[in-house]
Order: C-alpha cells, then structure tokens, then sequence
C-alpha cells in the first residue's frame, strides 16, 4: 500500500473552495484492478472517503483521518452495453466528468442526456446524491450500478436496491450500516432521437450553450464556490429563504453568501473552511428563525475541526 498510496496530502487544491487540511493516506489510482488490491490491502478500520472534482464537498481545516481515493480522471471511460432501436444503454465510470457524459450524448443524438452538462462533478457523485440540473435528475437515467465493497468484491446491483429521491440515494440492504460499498460506475439508457444528423448534433450542443449561459447570468460561476449549499425544501426553494432573510452578501471571514444568486456561498480567496461552515450554519440559523424551515445541506461537509 505504501508505494501507491501518499500521506498527509492536503486537499484544498482538489475542491472548487480551494479550503481544507490534509488526507492522512491518499490514493490515486492508475486503474480499476490497482483499486481493487489497494481496498484487499487497506485495513478494515480505516474510514474511506471518496473525491471526484470536489465541487459538492466541504473538507474541514483538520482534513480527512483516514483514506481519500481520488478517481478524478480514473475510471472515467463509456462503453456501449446495448443498443436498440429506442437507444443506448451505457456503462459510465464513475470518475468521468458529468460535462464529458454530455458531450458523448451530442455525439450520439441522445437529446435527454445532454443537461448533464449542467453538473461540475463526476458521475460517481452524480451517482452518490442523484445530482440534478436543468429539469434533469442522474437516476432517471439508471438502470444498474456496479459497486465495490470493503473487501475489494466489484458487485453489481439493481435500482431496486435503493431508495432513490430528491438529491438522496439511500442502499436499502445496508440502510441501517455504515457506508461500505461505493459506486464505481452505473448503466445508463437514454432515448435515441431520431433526427440523427450532424445538424442535429449542432443543435444539441446549441442547446447546451444555451443552458450554460443560463447558468452563468443567474449563478456565481466562475468564483470558489461547491455549487447549491443547501437542498431546495418541498415546494420551496433555498436561495428564495435565504434572500428573503436579507442574507444576500452576508460575510464571515472571507466567506460571502452570493449576491447573485443566494443559495452559493462563496470563498472570496483566503476564506477557511471553518469561515463557510459558520455562514451556512448561521444561514440555516436565520432561515429557520425567520421561516420555521431548516435548510439541509447539499454540500458534503466532512473531517475534523482544526
């Protein structure tokens, strides 16, 4: 383990907030089959968290005390499993970029794929909170994932397996366990259209300049930010309680609540982790008091305090 594994790496430049300690073992690995005899070999007792682009994630100044698996850039391969007259069903490794899925969906006319564009992560975290964008959810999609287990079993699982709901997958076996097995890719199907041209390809990836130029005027895009920090409640929506709680441009250290668009909370540059968890925490704090709602966190906020 030691001569594929580093120690003591610090984080902050594999998260969109640029903020956060050190991994006590971190792992990169060059392919599945290294993966597979690093977890054979990590002892049972180590905490294992998983990092793709790091854009849904808060790591705490003290970092991570166990094993960060970077599969950023790893596992990151498509692979027709099937193809009918309907569509393609796909095989997408989890450390694929979600922009990458999009545009094997305009090369292949697969319109109901291509709002996967909207998402800054890859498909294994995609996969972890059913990631969502543009009227778009990752488990519309699903079919099957393949997993990997403590012990380095590859197992493939049903959707049936899970409970799947609103920025939520939940592993209905092991619901009451602590998290040991993790997405490593997922079978995806989407709908062929059949205007199958290179127009159409042209008006695909239109489409999806339009949607990430949407994006840009109504988000901070651009600046250090993880994405939507909170979930949008039933029937209601983060940014709408947080900018009616006059939260707009709220500031903590170097960490500000986006005037553009209030559910982002921004590093403006030399912001700690500590600095945004107490905005969001003193964000959920006046929502609640102001509107009785307690905002949930979308963003991943892990390891220790410093």
């Amino acid at each position: 383990m030691r001569d594929i594994s580093k120690f003591n790496v610090p984080l902050a430049k594999y998260t969109s907030y640029k903020v956060g300690g050190s991994a006590k073992i971190y792992f990169k690995p060059e392919n599945l089959q290294q993966l597979v005899e690093f977890i054979k070999e990590l002892p049972k007792e180590e905490e294992i968290f998983w990092l793709g682009l790091g854009s849904n994630v808060l790591i705490r100044d003290g970092g991570i005390d166990g094993v960060v698996i970077h599969t950023h850039n790893v596992l990151n391969t498509v692979e027709v499993v099937e193809q009918n007259s309907n569509g393609l069903l796909v095989k997408v490794g989890a450390g694929l970029s979600c922009a990458q899925l999009a545009k094997f969906c305009v090369k292949n006319n697969l319109a109901e794929g291509i709002w996967f564009a909207g998402i800054p992560g890859t498909i294994g975290g995609a996969l972890a909170m059913n990631a969502g964008a543009f009227g778009g959810e990752t488990w519309r999609h699903v079919i099957g994932v393949e997993v990997i287990n403590r012990q380095g079993e590859i197992l493939q699982r049903s959707k049936d397996d899970y409970k799947i709901s609103y920025r939520s997958v939940i592993n209905v076996k092991n619901f009451n366990e602590k998290p040991n097995e993790w997405f490593i890719a997922g079978l995806l199907f989407f709908l062929f259209n059949n205007r199958a041209t290179n127009d159409f390809q042209n008006e695909l990836q239109e489409q999806i300049n339009l949607l990430l130029k949407k994006r840009k005027t109504t988000q901070p895009i651009g600046t250090l930010n993880c994405g939507s920090v909170f979930k949008n409640p039933t029937n209601n929506f983060a940014a709408k309680l947080i900018e009616s709680s006059q939260l707009k441009g709220k500031k903590l250290g170097d960490a500000i609540v986006s005037d553009k668009h209030a559910n982002f909370i921004i590093n403006l540059g030399t912001a700690t982790a500590k600095d945004l968890e107490q905005l969001i925490c003193l964000v959920q704090k006046e929502v609640f008091n102001r509107h009785n709602i307690l905002l949930e966190p979308e963003v991943k906020i892990v390891g220790k305090p410093n």
